[in-house]
């Protein structure tokens, strides 16, 4: 009596093991998870580390190095030696990265903004992967009056170029804030950027799931679906959006990405993230003024923003090799 074969894996397992054989999908992972954890640790190291207050104003403080102590606000290097610099990078745990023109240590400002930052981007990938499906899932679909009236929206929303209509929204919200009926939303609130965001990358991603949606209509299991008599909501909860579903997975790296930076322009145009509140975007305006005398202010921020960003978008296109059968295979062909 033989063993029976063990069934075959399935998709998702097929799509886990495609994508773990990728090294550099692997590694741009690794970088987002190590950059991730260290964010989350921000309190632990300005606590226990840096022992420092990354948002109160130190211009009059001294840190020891060593056996020194150092005063915060140096002379600048110029030949008069005619006001006052941060310190710059120390190489201790204190100031690793030297300070900004308030005092504040720009190590711990840099963890804590990169918490805002990514939080902000993932959070606007994920709504904006929830309005673009239920919009492009209905526009496919349903078709005839309810595709022309999304389509028409798209449209128009597409025909303004993101950063001016992100701008526009920012500058109401970010003076009156965000009335929703009964919910108020206020000015400093993270969830206005996170909405802004969201909204503005909702025509390139329902473009692509709506087109999706067209070719899986015409499926041979949605067509027997429709003759047998089952409900429109049945086939668009158990039919279309399982296969919609790898979509949304391939799209979300890259609209994490898009997120990030949109959320990194409004924060140094001082319509994102605001104050006591950091973000990458407001350390990299914090540094504008500094680039050259302690350019380190804006370079770390700005490199931050180069790996994540990097990190995602081949993370991105792992997952497409790896959800993408067909499109794998005619490359490998």
């Amino acid at each position: 009596m033989t063993a029976e074969a063990p069934p075959p894996p399935g998709p998702w397992r097929q799509a886990l093991r495609g994508l773990l054989r990728n090294r550099a999908a692997m590694v741009a992972f690794a970088v987002l998870a190590l950059i991730t954890l260290s964010c989350a640790l921000a309190p632990l190291y300005a606590r226990d580390i840096a022992r420092t207050d990354p948002f109160t104003s130190n211009v009059a403080g001294s840190i020891l190095l060593g056996r020194h102590e150092v005063d915060i606000m140096q002379p600048n290097d110029n030949p008069l030696h005619l006001g006052l610099s941060p310190i710059g990078p120390t190489g201790h745990a204190a100031y690793l990265l030297g300070a900004d023109s308030q005092g504040r240590d720009v190590a711990a400002r840099l963890l804590y903004g990169g918490r805002n930052s990514l939080l902000i981007a993932a959070c606007a990938a994920v709504l904006c992967l929830l309005l673009a499906a239920a919009a492009g899932i209905a526009a496919g679909f349903f078709g005839g009056l309810v595709d022309v009236i999304l389509s028409r929206l798209m449209d128009i929303m597409w025909a303004v170029p993101v950063y001016l209509f992100a701008i526009s929204l920012s500058i109401v919200t970010v003076s009156q804030g965000l009335k929703l009926g009964p919910f108020v939303v206020e000015a400093d609130s993270l969830l206005i950027p996170i909405v802004i965001i969201a909204l503005v990358y909702v025509p390139y991603a329902a473009r692509p799931i709506r087109g999706r949606v067209l070719a899986l209509r015409q499926a041979e299991f949605v067509t027997a679906a429709r003759c047998l008599g089952v409900p429109r909501w049945r086939i668009v909860l158990f039919d279309i959006l399982p296969n919609v579903t790898t979509t949304l997975v391939v799209l979300g790296p890259l609209l994490m990405a898009l997120s990030l930076l949109a959320e990194s322009a409004l924060s140094f145009l001082s319509i994102g993230v605001q104050a006591p509140a950091a973000s990458w975007g407001t350390i990299i305006q914090d540094g504008e003024g500094l680039i050259y005398t302690r350019p380190m202010v804006a370079i770390a921020p700005g490199l931050a923003i180069v790996l994540v960003v990097l990190a995602l978008n081949i993370l991105g296109d792992g997952l497409r090799d790896a959800l993408d059968v067909r499109d794998s295979a005619r490359r490998s062909s």
